[in-house]
């Protein structure tokens, strides 16, 4: 994200990313006034854009869509990342992700899981992919079913100060492979990315 779209980003979760009464993060930043969200999407995604290296990374990618009102331009839906520690040794990657509230429900969190998805196994030579969901999280829950992943256990972890059962999964490649419902899923501007990463050399090398 550039800081147009990260700017968009942030008035976006300052509107509201879910109802009062639930908390699908660990880190409650979507509590606080309007403001105080909006400085903790700004503070987080320059921290993480600051801190990708081949060791460590998180990949925090703009759900986009073109506006349909007649000024054009891109309409930012939300957040779908991309996280993974020594990826180039364990090629697995965690997904995580966030939408507005008011885009949720629309069949997005599915098409942006399966776009991540391609990037990085058909992008980066993923092995296998992970991702937790609390298990109050319906959707998230649901779209992670849908899209094959397997159980892979549970966490009792703190939540506001209560303890919450959180759901893991992995998608290994074999099973991602397999499924015919792949959408048809299009990446630019990969080379770089993997040279940043550690999984290819520099052309001048």
């Amino acid at each position: 994200m550039d800081d147009d779209l990260l700017l968009d980003l942030a008035r976006l979760a300052a509107d509201g990313v879910h109802a009062p009464d639930a908390m699908p993060f660990t880190t409650p930043w979507t509590r606080g006034t309007p403001l105080e969200v909006a400085r903790s999407v700004l503070a987080y995604q320059w921290s993480a854009r600051a801190s990708v290296s081949p060791e460590r990374f998180a990949i925090e990618l703009a759900v986009v869509r073109a506006r349909p009102d007649a000024d054009g331009g891109d309409e930012v839906l939300g957040v779908q990342a991309l996280m993974a520690t020594d990826f180039a040794v364990t090629r697995v990657v965690e997904t995580g992700s966030w939408l507005g509230r008011r885009h949720q429900g629309r069949g997005v969190g599915r098409r942006m899981r399966q776009a991540v998805l391609h990037l990085a196994f058909a992008g980066l030579g993923a092995e296998s992919a992970v991702t937790t969901a609390f298990a109050d999280n319906a959707a998230s829950n649901g779209v992670t079913r849908a899209l094959g992943y397997a159980p892979d256990g549970v966490d009792v972890v703190a939540r506001e100060g209560k303890a919450a059962v959180s759901q893991r999964y992995r998608l290994a490649r074999e099973a991602w492979e397999a499924r015919t419902d792949r959408p048809a899923v299009s990446i630019e501007g990969l080379g770089p990315v993997r040279v940043l990463l550690g999984l290819d050399a520099p052309r001048d090398a």
